[in-house]
């Protein structure tokens, strides 16, 4: 075998793995992120602080600043929604 076929299978091949298994680790990483999002945003009583620290008023003034609609939505949906356009980079996913 030749010598550099010897060294893309020791090094080159081993690399190739690592990045595929720290792929896949980010991958996991991101759906559990989101996962816990979405749990938070699913009951009002798991989002309540969220709910309380911010009157009415200044979540529906805040969220049309920002184009997000309001009209018949629920507060934690609106919150969300405003979280989301403002820190859905931060959170990658």
């Amino acid at each position: 075998m030749k010598t550099d076929r010897r060294e893309f299978l020791r090094h080159g091949l081993l690399r190739q793995a690592a990045a595929f298994v720290s792929g896949v680790q980010e991958g996991m990483a991101a759906a559990d992120r989101r996962d816990e999002f979405e749990r938070f945003f699913e009951s009002d009583e798991s989002c309540y602080a969220l709910a309380l620290a911010y009157p009415d008023d200044i979540l529906i003034e805040t969220a049309k600043r920002y184009g997000i609609e309001t009209e018949g939505r629920a507060k934690k949906d609106v919150a969300k929604a405003l979280f989301l356009s403002q820190r859905a980079n931060e959170y990658r996913f």
